[in-house]
Parts: structure tokens; sequence; C-alpha cells
């Protein structure tokens, strides 16, 4: 499988150009990610662990789907993308946006997109990207970052942070 390339982007958001996926990490070039939060009809998010062989937070708890924007993709597209490849979901339009997370040293240098969805049909995980999946809660969710923060991809806090406060100021 030949490697994947990833628009390499300026403090903006606007991109310069692109690159391979090894060089964008090695040399800390700003880029693009997604992270879709896949709720169920109870108001249960399902969360993945991270394969044992990913290169970046292996083993990790993490958003229900996430990963990198490719060359050429826009956000909305790889949303619908990464729902697809990890957990089976095929939406027939993209998630709701929620947040922006602007790219800093705790997203790894990405400019994130936060999506939310539901979704009460089977999951089909895959086992290249995710070793594990559970329904949880958002009171559980929170508990188990004020007990184990460590379990979590770095990025995942903070996209759970701003859910939690976009959801807080709703009615």
């Amino acid at each position: 499988m030949s490697e994947e390339w990833f628009d390499v982007v300026d403090e903006n958001d606007r991109v310069t150009g692109a690159a391979p996926r090894r060089e964008v990490h090695a040399r800390g070039l700003l880029h693009r990610a997604v992270h879709v939060l896949v709720f169920d009809g109870v108001g249960r998010v399902v969360l993945q662990r991270r394969a044992p062989t990913k290169d970046l937070f292996p083993n990790l708890w993490d958003s229900s789907a996430s990963g990198h924007v490719e060359r050429g993709e826009d956000y909305d597209s790889c949303a619908v993308r990464e729902l697809r490849e990890e957990l089976g979901i095929a939406p027939a339009a993209a998630p709701v946006r929620v947040t922006r997370i602007e790219a800093c040293a705790q997203t790894g240098g990405e400019f994130v997109w936060t999506y939310q969805c539901w979704h009460d049909g089977p999951l089909q995980p895959a086992a290249s990207e995710v070793s594990e999946v559970g329904w949880f809660s958002p009171v559980e969710v929170e508990a188990w970052i004020g007990r184990r923060p460590e379990d979590f991809a770095p990025s995942f806090l903070l996209v759970w942070r701003g859910w939690r406060e976009r959801n807080s100021r709703q009615p």
C-alpha cells in the first residue's frame, strides 16, 4: 500500500502544498484531521480503542472515528470516509459539525473539525484500525477522564472538552 499524502496548510488552515504522511509528522507540518462522535438513541457515545499497530497513540481510547484529511479531500468527505473505514457506518451525508480545534501540540499540528452523528445499527470495526469499541454515557466518559486521562489519545481530550462545552450551553 502506498503512503498517504496530506495537504500541508498554513496557520490559517489554507493549503500551501502536500507531503507524505511520514514527512508531515517528522517535520511537524500543519495538516488537517477529523474526529466523529457517534451517539445512539439513548445518548451513549461509542469510543474506540486504537489498534496496537497504530503509529500514533496505540492502545489508547479515542473518538468514535477519526483520521487525517487526505490530499485534495475536504473535512466533510473525510468524516464520511472515516466512519465507513473504521466503523462500517455509511452515512448518506456528512455528520453535523460541532467544534473546530486550532492546530496545537496536543493535536499533533492538526486543525481538527469535530462532528457528531447518531447511529443505532450494528458497528463493524476495522481490525487494522480499532482493537475494541464500547458504548459509554457522557457521565461515564467524564468520570473515566477524571480518573485516568492517560487512557485517552491527547487530541480526544480536546475533542471531548469542546463537545462537552458546546452541549452544556444547549437548552
